[in-house]
């Protein structure tokens, strides 16, 4: 193990946290100003480009290619703008086009929050009856999702049987909105209390995308001093810990498994990209979608919690390292632990933003290991929801050696819609959805590059199933 008095040379710029700050509030901006484009057809050479408005305001667009093979591809966009996107990528668009595939997708109701889940699926199931009046009924209509997407894309897999043949989910968020904001409520608090006592930081109810910001930046700044000592640093890891945050960060090589404080050094570097800054943005739009706070931390045993986490092994050494006690710590958030959901929120938050009550069809999930936004826990979690409901057999998931959320090459993505129509012409999966199946499925594309691996997901640190007498608080 590393001495934890390892020099550290790098500290959060201020100006990056801000810049991410400045990036969210431009996107809830243009994400309330979208005017959904009236209906409009485009015809070149290479295909057809379409375009149209839902009931609701929602803008759809679809891209048909001159040969087309009779496939369709209904894409769920993820957290962000809510503008029409019909593809993961512009690359991905490209090379699918090339192929035969039509695409279409909408941008869910611009009228409401980002985290559009309240419209998301209805929007698609219409998008696909507007584009399907326009070019005719596919052979085959395959549902694909990213990031948020792809909680829109589980849900759609779970109730689209008899519309959709099979699902294709990147980097989806699939356990859902409130497991989403209770992990991350656990950092922040840790953050808040074992960095900032006594500061009084709002971390739930914001009133405005302001008061998120306000929020990330005082957090922000405490992890930026507090990485400059050891006992500093070991809390830090704590909070990543609860945050199921990957300790390996994007240009950097990955940690040797004990490396305990190189660990602590590439978690550090996720957080100094402005993480919390979308954090707390994401909370405020979830707040906004499902009419309050759907999280709640009363009654957690952090202790317990910490214990089920992977990275529970680094943060005692860490602390041990720091001199810290790391059970005072921990009893001292279980003291504090006072925040409730709001009833309505919860049920909200159920009814529109959670996933894995069943599968009506095929789905195969992709996903990196090392996801700072979108933990590849989630998808344990969401795989052993799918078991429970009896529906293993329809789902797969892969994984994708790399740093980075929905990083995939476009060989990877491609490759893994190739092994999901296998499954869904043949009516077995057999080996295509394996890593090694993809893997050489995605180098023979001779785009650029693949990176499958075979890998199973730890256990997502979350440490709660449902609220004790959710009351405002």
């Amino acid at each position: 193990m590393r001495a934890s008095t390892r020099p550290r040379t790098h500290h959060t710029p201020r100006t990056r946290v801000r810049a991410a700050l400045t990036i969210l509030a431009t996107l809830t901006s243009v994400a309330l100003t979208t005017v959904p484009a009236p209906a409009a057809q485009a015809d070149t050479a290479a295909g057809t480009h379409l375009t149209g408005t839902l009931s609701d305001g929602a803008a759809w667009i679809a891209d048909v290619p001159a040969r087309w093979n009779g496939t369709l591809l209904l894409f769920s966009h993820g957290f962000g703008p809510t503008v029409a996107r019909d593809a993961p990528s512009d690359d991905v668009r490209t090379e699918l086009l090339a192929e035969g595939y039509a695409m279409a997708g909408s941008s869910y109701d611009p009228r409401g929050s980002m985290w559009a889940l309240n419209s998301a699926e209805r929007d698609q199931f219409a998008t696909l009856d507007a584009v399907t009046a326009r070019i005719g009924a596919p052979r085959r209509t395959l549902a694909v999702g990213q990031s948020m997407g792809g909680l829109v894309n589980a849900q759609i897999a779970r109730d689209g049987a008899g519309r959709i043949d099979g699902a294709l989910g990147l980097c989806g968020l699939v356990a859902g909105g409130t497991d989403l904001d209770n992990y991350q409520l656990d950092a922040e608090y840790a953050l808040a209390r074992l960095l900032v006592p006594g500061k009084g930081i709002d971390l739930v109810r914001f009133g405005s995308a302001d008061d998120a910001a306000a929020t990330a930046e005082q957090l922000t700044d405490a992890v930026t001093a507090a990485q400059s000592t050891p006992q500093g640093r070991a809390r830090i890891a704590l909070a990543a810990a609860f945050l199921n945050l990957p300790a390996w960060a994007p240009g950097k090589d990955r940690p040797a498994p004990t490396d305990w404080a190189d660990q602590e050094d590439q978690q550090y570097a996720w957080f100094a990209q402005g993480i919390l800054a979308f954090v707390e943005g994401g909370r405020y739009a979830v707040e906004q979608s499902v009419g309050g706070n759907n999280s709640w931390n009363q009654g957690v045993d952090y202790a317990r919690l910490l214990a089920g986490s992977v990275h529970a092994p680094q943060v005692r050494a860490l602390y041990r390292a720091a001199g810290l006690d790391l059970g005072a710590d921990l009893a001292s958030l279980n003291r504090g632990a006072s925040i409730t959901a709001d009833p309505g929120a919860v049920r909200a938050a159920q009814r529109t933003s959670s996933a894995g009550q069943g599968l009506g069809m095929p789905l195969l999930d992709v996903h990196t290991i090392a996801d700072n936004l979108v933990p590849v826990e989630q998808e344990r979690q969401f795989g052993e929801r799918v078991r429970a409901a009896g529906d293993d057999a329809l789902l797969r998931q892969a994984y994708v050696e790399r740093q980075g959320h929905c990083t995939f090459t476009t060989a990877e993505t491609v490759a893994a819609l190739h092994a999901l129509e296998h499954r869904v012409t043949g009516g077995h999966w057999d080996d295509a959805a394996t890593p090694a199946a993809l893997q050489k499925s995605a180098t023979a594309l001779g785009l650029d590059g693949a990176a499958y691996v075979p890998y199973r997901p730890a256990r997502l640190t979350v440490g709660r199933d449902r609220p004790a007498h959710p009351t405002h608080h």
